[in-house]
């Protein structure tokens, strides 16, 4: 199966793509591109996962990647890491550099200002966009010589708000954090909201003078066929799951 990239028209013209599970070589509960070294997927399959979906991107690139631990921190990357750091974005400004960032349900972020040569990618789970991961990454996009009104950026697939059930604590901490939160919550069972995680990190970006934002609008949880999803696993039982990864790179 080929591999799906889908592409942002924000971003026309930079090399990126959210890739989803379509076109990979992993079987059984992690079947097809799961690029997951903390899924209980071989690591020689995960390998060639990894492989095939920076080609299809960014042919012949390296790909850099970080240990993501859902904080608001951003890193300058130069080269694959032979340690990955703890952080939940990564920035470039050097050619044939693949940025990744592997989701399953949280919110990819692609940044670029192609005026300056500078790319981004975030990971974006509810904890990183509360806390502020896309203001520290267009914060370091400009210290690489980025302009932040020069950015665009796309977010890409996510679990939607008709699939993100959460409960009164969590939306709590959002509208204690600014009560204009509460925007991005509907109405769901006794006790609960269901929560628009795309739109929130969209927010953030145009409030931190990103004047372009793209959602692309696809629900992770509600597409197993093209994409992995934690909670849809959770929901479903299952063992485990893959991730997918989201790739941004200077040609």
């Amino acid at each position: 199966m080929t591999i799906e990239v889908v592409r942002a028209r924000a971003l026309e013209g930079v090399a990126h793509g959210f890739l989803g599970r379509r076109g990979g070589v992993s079987t059984g509960a992690h079947a097809g591109l799961n690029v997951g070294t903390g899924s209980h997927d071989d690591p020689l399959v995960i390998a060639e996962n990894r492989r095939r979906a920076t080609e299809a991107v960014l042919p012949r690139a390296r790909l850099a990647t970080v240990f993501q631990v859902h904080s608001r921190d951003a890193v300058i990357a130069n080269a694959p890491f032979d340690e990955r750091p703890h952080a939940d974005a990564l920035v470039t400004d050097r050619p044939g550099l693949a940025l990744g960032i592997l989701t399953a349900d949280c919110a990819p972020v692609l940044l670029a200002d192609r005026e300056a040569g500078v790319v981004a990618a975030a990971h974006a789970g509810w904890k990183g966009a509360l806390g502020g991961v896309t203001d520290s990454t267009v914060a370091l996009m400009e210290s690489l010589g980025a302009k932040r009104e020069r950015i665009v950026a796309a977010v890409g697939p996510c679990i939607a708000r008709a699939s993100y059930e959460v409960d009164e604590s969590f939306f709590r901490r959002f509208a204690e954090a600014d009560p204009t939160n509460e925007r991005f919550f509907a109405a769901g069972r006794a006790g609960h909201h269901q929560f628009d995680l795309e739109a929130y990190v969209a927010s953030r970006l145009a409030a931190a003078g990103v004047r372009t934002v793209e959602m692309m609008g696809e629900d992770t949880y509600a597409q197993p066929e093209r994409f992995y999803s934690f909670r849809r696993a959770t929901h479903a039982r299952e063992s485990d799951y893959g991730r997918q990864i989201s790739i941004i790179g200077i040609n």
